[in-house]
């Protein structure tokens, strides 16, 4: 099925190409065009951070799942913005997720469930979960509670 059809049936609405803070690009595709390594990316809508401080603290787990999801959102804004398609990916490689958390919260991969669940949703549990890793740090850039990265198979 047409991953803009899934799309807009579950009114899932991607945000504009989010800048890069750094000197780096957003996302890039390597080994021929096979695959597409998509940077770590914030939880921003239209360049404005939707969470600030720390997940455990300052954000319930519920809105950091919500920063997750807005991740993974700018991730396929900016992926689309490298391959022109998103019907082009083939499945979901690796998942890579941040958590900027006190030191007694030890629910990262839930945190992380937010943004795995949304490519579950759009391309299904075959294509869309891929392996992950969620990992509890001290501190992330701008002072955001999440920061996730992926990496997908293109056709």
């Amino acid at each position: 099925m047409d991953v803009y059809q899934v799309m807009k049936e579950k009114n899932i609405v991607l945000h504009n190409p989010s800048l890069p803070i750094g000197l780096y690009k957003t996302a890039v595709t390597f080994l021929d065009d096979k695959l597409v390594y998509s940077s770590g990316i914030s939880p921003t809508r239209n360049e404005e951070h939707v969470y600030l401080g720390k997940v455990g603290r300052d954000v319930t787990l519920e809105q950091a799942q919500e920063a997750a999801r807005f991740c993974m959102l700018n991730i396929l804004a900016n992926v689309e913005k490298e391959i022109g398609d998103l019907n082009k990916i083939k499945k979901v490689v690796k998942t890579l997720g941040f958590v900027a958390c006190t030191d007694d919260f030890y629910d990262q991969p839930k945190v992380i469930n937010g943004a795995s669940q949304l490519l579950i949703d759009i391309y299904g549990e075959d294509r869309g979960k891929g392996a992950r890793a969620a990992i509890g740090v001290n501190v992330l850039p701008c002072n955001i509670p999440v920061e996730v990265e992926v990496i997908f198979e293109l056709f």
